[in-house]
């Protein structure tokens, strides 16, 4: 199968390179690294080995992408009103889309821009990973992928001999991989990591480790995911106790972290508050449920956020809940 990329930063083009190691044909979709990745491929500089990938099928026009059978979305959420130009034409007709992207919402977006039938996947990262100088990336801890089909209203569709054929593709790559009978349920669990540890990092310009580290923030972070919990259970996905305390494991003994969303508030750039904050808020408040500590963090983000844009840059499209 030849696959697509549009998005080629710290996520798209870590997976898009360890596809293309593994034999496949990758395509990628580039902006401001286009002219260097063309003339000197991709550097990947990971926990698991590095490597330079060499030659890179490179597009700065999505017009010049031949048909592929997977086109991987892995643009910021912020940047989802750009896609009905950044899709190459034929995906309204044939092809599957996967998204990388954080957040809710994120699907149900992808499936208005194609053909009804069309299949529309979710995808979702643990990996802790960052650009650095052009073509280059650093893959610090994690790795895997979570992939389940998109249903309408997120119904849960089972694991379908698509998803097994796409496991078998990342596995190839050296992807740890999983597959989720169930998004919706990925999709909050997602939450439950984005929602304090994303949100928190800007608030409080910290780490991972940092945040952990202190009492005070460790029980924020805990009771901003009990607010997930609560916002999954009026949309009847039930969350376990278990997922909270997994997730709180693992955030201690991942390698320090800076996350993508004190990243990109740090070189200025629209913070994914949307589709990691305002969709979740915007259902369970349909819902009659009061989500407080979620509902200030995102007031802080929003204000934030606002202030510290570029001038010019205007604010993203929001994702209908």
């Amino acid at each position: 199968m030849r696959y697509a990329v549009i998005g080629t930063g710290a996520i798209g083009g870590f997976y898009g390179a360890k596809l293309q190691r593994s034999g496949l044909e990758v395509h990628f979709l580039l902006h401001k690294d286009y002219a260097h990745v063309q003339r000197h491929g991709l550097k990947i500089y990971s926990k698991d080995g590095d490597f330079h990938l060499y030659p890179v099928h490179a597009h700065a026009d999505p017009a010049t992408i031949p048909v592929c059978d997977v086109v991987l979305i892995a643009l910021k959420t912020t940047q989802n009103y750009r896609l009905k130009d950044l899709l190459p034409p034929w995906v309204a007709d044939q092809g599957i889309l996967l998204t990388l992207q954080n957040g809710l919402g994120v699907e149900p977006q992808l499936a208005r821009l194609v053909h009804p039938g069309r299949v529309v996947l979710g995808g979702l990262c643990f990996i802790c990973s960052h650009r650095g100088a052009a073509g280059e990336i650093h893959h610090q801890d994690y790795g895997s992928l979570t992939i389940g089909a998109y249903g309408d209203g997120y119904q849960p569709q089972g694991v379908t001999p698509l998803l097994e054929t796409m496991a078998s593709h990342w596995r190839q790559a050296d992807v740890q991989t999983f597959l989720a009978p169930d998004l919706g349920y990925a999709r909050w669990k997602k939450l439950l990591w984005n929602v304090p540890f994303n949100g928190l990092s800007v608030v409080l310009s910290a780490t991972t480790t940092e945040m952990v580290a202190d009492p005070h923030i460790h029980a924020l972070a805990r009771e901003l995911m009990e607010e997930v919990r609560q916002a999954a259970a009026s949309q009847g996905v039930a969350i376990p106790t278990a997922d909270l305390e997994q997730m709180l494991r693992s955030t201690a003994t991942m390698a320090p972290y800076v996350t993508s969303m004190k990243r990109d508030y740090d070189r200025k750039m629209p913070l994914e508050l949307d589709a990691i904050l305002g969709y979740p808020l915007a259902v369970a408040h349909g819902k009659g449920v009061a989500l407080p500590r979620m509902t200030m963090l995102h007031q802080l983000l929003q204000h934030l956020d606002r202030h510290n844009r570029l001038p010019g840059e205007e604010a993203p499209e929001k994702v209908s809940a």
